[in-house]
C-alpha cells in the first residue's frame, strides 16, 4: 500500500505520514468474532507497574484470529480485509462452505474473493494464505504465522511485512532464517502460511504528534539522566554527560546494564536449536 504525506497547515499534520488504506473495511468488526478486551494499563494482578509508559488510550475490542489453521482441505472465501487496532497487521475475514467465519492475518496479496485452504498435501501452486506444515513447503519461500511446536498455532512472524524463509529441511527438521537474521531448527510438522504479512508499508508511517500516541495508550518517556539518583541509577549531576573515565554506564532503573551486555538466559532449552545467531555468530551443536 502507498504511503500518504499531507499539506503542513496545522502543527499535527507537519510530520504526519499514514499508510493508504483504500480497499480496507470501512464498517465494524464481525460482531462474533469480538470480545472485550481488559487494558491492564501496565499492572499486575497485584495492580502495581510491571511495563511502564502504558495507559489511556482508545477502547479496543479483541478480535479472534484462527492462528492454528486446523480445519483442513476446506476452501474459504475471503470476504474482506479489516483493520486491527491491536497489531500492526491486516486482517482477513474467511467464510467457509458452512457459512462458518474466522479472522486470519491477511497476507500481501491477499483480496476479497480469493481462496485460501489449510492442508496436508502438497500443492502445486502456492498462494498467499495457503497453510501447510514445513515439511511440505519448498525450500527457499517466504513464509510467516510459524508454529513453534505442533498444533500450538503460529507465534512467529506476525507483525506487518513480517516473514521468514524456509532454508531447507534436515531430518525431520527445518531450518528457518528468521526475521532477525537468526537462523535456527524448527519441527518439520509444524504448520506455516505462504507468503509475507500484509500492510508493508507500516514501517514507513509516521504518527506526527504526540496525541496520536495517546490515542494508542502509550505515555510519554522521561529520560533516566533528567531524574533524581534517587529515582534512577543514571539521575542526578551537574551537567549533562554520559562518562568521564567510567564514571557511569547506563542502567535501566534496577541496575541491569543498558548497553553491550547480554540479555538471554545461557542455559536456555532452546539454544540447541539455533545455528546462527542474529549478531552473525555461529552456534556450536552438541
Amino acid at each position: 500500500m502507498p504511503i500518504i504525506t499531507h499539506r503542513p497547515i496545522t502543527p499535527g499534520t507537519r510530520f504526519l505520514v499514514r499508510v493508504k488504506t483504500e480497499g480496507l473495511h470501512a464498517g465494524r468488526p464481525e460482531r462474533s468474532l469480538t470480545e472485550f478486551k481488559h487494558r491492564a494499563m501496565g499492572r499486575n494482578c497485584y495492580g502495581r507497574i510491571t511495563s511502564r509508559r502504558r495507559g489511556g488510550g482508545h477502547k479496543k475490542l479483541y478480535r479472534a484470529i484462527d492462528f492454528r489453521r486446523d480445519r483442513l482441505d476446506s476452501p474459504a472465501t475471503v470476504l474482506r480485509i479489516e483493520y486491527d487496532p491491536n497489531r500492526t497487521s491486516h486482517l482477513a475475514l474467511i467464510e467457509y462452505a458452512d457459512k462458518t467465519l474466522n479472522y486470519i492475518l491477511a497476507p500481501d496479496g491477499l483480496k476479497v474473493g480469493d481462496k485460501v485452504v489449510s492442508t496436508n498435501t502438497a500443492q502445486e501452486q502456492l498462494t498467499p494464505g495457503l497453510s501447510l506444515p514445513l515439511s511440505l513447503i519448498p525450500p527457499a519461500t517466504f513464509i510467516h504465522c510459524i508454529e513453534i511446536e505442533p498444533g500450538k498455532g503460529g507465534q512467529l512472524a506476525r507483525s506487518a511485512g513480517g516473514f521468514a524463509q524456509l532454508l531447507g529441511l534436515e531430518e525431520g527438521r527445518a531450518i528457518l532464517r528468521m526475521p532477525s537474521g537468526e537462523q535456527r531448527y524448527l519441527n518439520a510438522d509444524c504448520r506455516a502460511t505462504v507468503g509475507i504479512v500484509g500492510n508493508v508499508d507500516h514501517h514507513n508511517a509516521s504518527l506526527g504528534k504526540a496525541g496520536r500516541s495517546r490515542w494508542k495508550g502509550i505515555r510519554p518517556r522521561q529520560r533516566g539522566m533528567s531524574m533524581n539518583p534517587v529515582d534512577h541509577p543514571n539521575g542526578g549531576g551537574g551537567g549533562k554527560k554520559k562518562g568521564g573515565g567510567g564514571r557511569q554506564h547506563l542502567k535501566s532503573p534496577w541496575g541491569q546494564l543498558a548497553k553491550g551486555f547480554p540479555t538471554r538466559t545461557k542455559a536456555k532449552a532452546s539454544n540447541n536449536q539455533i545455528i546462527l545467531r542474529r549478531n552473525g555468530r555461529k552456534v556450536k551443536q552438541v
